[in-house]
């Protein structure tokens, strides 16, 4: 990869886990009650044939790592765990009482924050609470993240146990000066006793994420981290870019300067090199900033294209309808996204009225349509067409000459109806996505929304 291209592309841009983009959701047409009907409406279209996703947000986390963007609260009191147990099954009755039929729950995933804050006895809780009024799809799949320094045996056997087959664990980098940057000190036989714990008990997929780019962060430090990583055999990993975005995050990522994160010629060397171990090591590049051993789910997914993304990232199957338990977890009925309110005081307080916490959304209309299942399709497949008119709208020639010069750079494939990306376009491909997003190019920003794209 040249470095003029890298310096040409690299501009801010979505990650694109939805389309529209948060930042340009239409709140003032969006409607609590127009969340609800949408819901509905998808939910009687899809239940019974794919069932539905759940995303269950738990926020807490014992210290604060300064790499991270996701909502959470830093506390070490852990009589937390029980009031939002008991708040988040409520939310998901009041759910039930709306949808009225049983709900046939596909897939779900534990985010947070921390999953693993929670004892495995309120992790059963929760789950058994869940399934009280639900039941499993014939093929679910079940995933949840874990903080590798305060996992247990008896966290992954009781999960294993309720279903889950796949685990995620955040380990970014094993360097002492960088995990000593982003507050996150874990060392490499952490690591190592919760992954081969996982293969023990039988997790079928078990995850690494590693970032690149992070504060003090040199290319030897990569290598040894793929390496450690490669000892491991993970079934699947992410490798993507520290977003550096003080002016959104605050003083989370103040705990060192700007002069101390990678940029640039150093930032696409990390990059590249960690790419070319990878391959070399056997994982294959899928969709964005994803890489997979030919035997996992997600690979197999991306080869028969049944590849999917939402806001719970990729995955290897698609439903409808997702919803969005905790606080401020996002949903998604396919014509709409709905956001829940985002502290938990508040989130408490509104559940404490019997109303299901959203606060804010978007309700698609058939332009939104049509673009995202472009950029789905190219954030999954890596290629997209317009062959019918249902798949057309009146931009696509504007669409085309914008991407004229990624394909005279060699990027992609445009043809008649169609654009491909090419091998050398992976790492750009947030940037065709780009060229689809009308919302950003009718209205671009007046300050930087987003991370930069590589």
């Amino acid at each position: 990869m040249k470095n003029s291209l890298i310096q040409k592309y690299n501009v801010p841009g979505p990650r694109y886990t939805s389309y529209p983009t948060v930042p340009y959701w239409n709140e003032l047409d969006f409607s609590y009650d127009k969340w609800i009907e949408t819901l509905k409406k998808s939910f009687i279209e899809s239940n019974s044939k794919d069932g539905i996703s759940l995303y269950i947000h738990l926020p807490f986390c014992e210290s604060m790592c300064t790499f991270c963007g996701c909502n959470k609260r830093i506390t070490k009191n852990h009589e937390v765990e029980d009031p939002y147990i008991t708040a988040v099954l409520k939310e998901w009755d009041l759910y039930c009482a709306v949808l009225e039929e049983k709900p046939i729950i596909k897939e779900i995933h534990l985010g947070g924050g921390t999953p693993t804050f929670f004892s495995p006895t309120n992790l059963e809780n929760l789950l058994n609470g869940i399934f009280l009024k639900a039941e499993k799809a014939p093929n679910y799949e079940f995933s949840f993240e874990g903080h590798p320094n305060n996992t247990t045996y008896d966290h992954l056997k009781t999960l294993y146990d309720l279903g889950f087959r796949r685990v995620s664990f955040g380990v970014q980098d094993y360097s002492h000066k960088v995990q000593k940057a982003i507050n996150r000190i874990q060392p490499f036989h952490n690591v190592a006793k919760v992954t081969l714990w996982a293969k023990e008990i039988g997790y079928t997929s078990i995850s690494h994420d590693l970032i690149f780019g992070l504060p003090f962060q040199e290319l030897t430090d990569i290598i040894d981290t793929i390496e450690k990583t490669k000892s491991l055999q993970p079934d699947r990993l992410a490798f993507y870019s520290y977003a550096h975005v003080p002016w959104i995050k605050g003083n989370g990522q103040r705990g060192f300067s700007d002069e101390n994160v990678p940029k640039d010629d150093e930032k696409r060397k990390l990059y590249e090199t960690g790419k070319e171990l990878l391959a070399d090591f056997g994982y294959d590049e899928i969709g964005m900033d994803h890489f997979a051993l030919a035997s996992d789910t997600l690979h197999q997914a991306a080869r028969n294209k049944e590849m999917h993304r939402n806001f719970m990232g990729y995955s290897s199957s698609k439903t409808q309808v997702m919803i969005g338990l905790g606080v401020s977890s996002i949903s998604d009925s396919w014509y709409s996204f709905g956001q829940n309110v985002k502290t938990i005081d508040e989130y408490y307080k509104v559940l404490e009225s019997d109303s299901i916490p959203i606060i804010k959304g978007h309700i698609l209309n058939e332009e939104d349509l049509i673009i995202r299942k472009h950029i789905l399709n190219l954030m999954c497949n890596l290629e997209t067409s317009w062959e019918g008119t249902a798949e057309k709208v009146t931009e696509i020639p504007e669409i085309i000459a914008q991407l004229k010069e990624m394909e005279a750079d060699g990027l992609i494939e445009i043809g008649t109806e169609s654009i491909v990306v090419k091998e050398a376009g992976k790492a750009f491909v947030r940037n065709v996505c780009m060229a689809f997003d009308l919302h950003l190019k009718r209205k671009m920003p007046d300050t930087q929304l987003f991370s930069m794209t590589i």
